[in-house]
């Protein structure tokens, strides 16, 4: 999940919530869109190795 911040940054979180905080985890803030998309791809894509 992708949001944007109001930094005009966007930030990668997980799509599942922490079942201890309930809230969804920070994978990482980007400059860019397209940084945070392809992100995003590889961090699923290695969830399944």
């Amino acid at each position: 999940m992708i949001r944007k911040l109001k930094s005009g940054e966007y930030r990668l979180y997980s799509r599942k919530k922490d079942p201890k905080t309930g809230k969804r985890r920070n994978l990482g803030t980007f400059k860019s869109r397209d940084q945070a998309e392809a992100r995003e791809r590889a961090v699923q894509y290695f969830k399944r190795q």
